[in-house]
């Protein structure tokens, strides 16, 4: 399955087979992530606090691209909505939003540390660094200014005090990314351990940059 994608089981499943994917490789836990596909002139995103293991198709939510949205049944969409709703609407070229707790990514948030150019692997993000998205109050306006704005020219964030959010122009890209940011963050903090990373200039990481043209996930 490949974008543009479009409201269908098929796209509910993957949708929940990414959830259970991040779960299985220690990304995530419990019900702390999200995750969503551009549909159109929507998106279908996970539902609020349904364990990943006991979700279906019908329990993901339909959230327009502009305006609030409108819960099917019981549920409600993710309280993160907003930011991934922003987050589309401001890069039209990406089809997927994956928001996890990784534990690595959740260490330097809750110290603010953004990750340098400590491996050419930041490149993979689309710069130099990835940045850190000022703290706000989960599910607010305010975060989802503040992550749009920390990955205006990114493919990914950390964000202050809480995790990591990706965008893929796939699906799988997305899921690519945000394994890719979990590794990226481990090593960044075993280097802190043992002294003071040597990071890429400039020259090194537009080099890396360049090369990301045709290197990466293929769907």
């Amino acid at each position: 399955m490949t974008p543009p994608y479009a409201d269908t089981t098929d796209a509910r499943q993957a949708i929940i087979d990414a959830c259970l994917k991040l779960t299985a490789e220690g990304i995530n836990q419990g019900t702390s992530g999200n995750v969503s596909v551009r549909a159109g002139e929507a998106m279908l995103i996970t539902p609020s606090g349904v364990p990943y293991e006991d979700m279906t198709p019908d329990m993901i939510q339909r959230v327009p691209l502009s305006g609030e949205p409108t819960p099917q049944g019981n549920l409600r969409p993710s309280s993160e909505w907003r930011f991934h709703q922003a987050l589309y609407n401001a890069k039209p070229d990406m089809h997927a939003v994956v928001h996890a707790h990784p534990v690595n990514c959740t260490a330097l948030a809750q110290n603010r540390r953004a990750i340098p150019a400590v491996h050419y692997m930041v490149a993979a993000f689309g710069g130099h660094d990835v940045p850190l998205a000022g703290y706000a109050l989960f599910g607010g306006t305010e975060l989802a200014r503040n992550v749009t704005a920390a990955m205006a020219d990114r493919h990914a964030c950390l964000m202050a005090n809480h995790g990591a959010t990706v965008v893929g122009e796939s699906l799988p890209k997305a899921l690519w990314r945000m394994g890719e940011l979990e590794a990226l963050a481990q090593g960044y903090i075993l280097s802190l351990s043992i002294g003071t990373p040597h990071l890429l200039d400039r020259l090194q990481i537009e080099e890396a940059l360049a090369a990301f043209a045709d290197y990466g996930h293929r769907d």
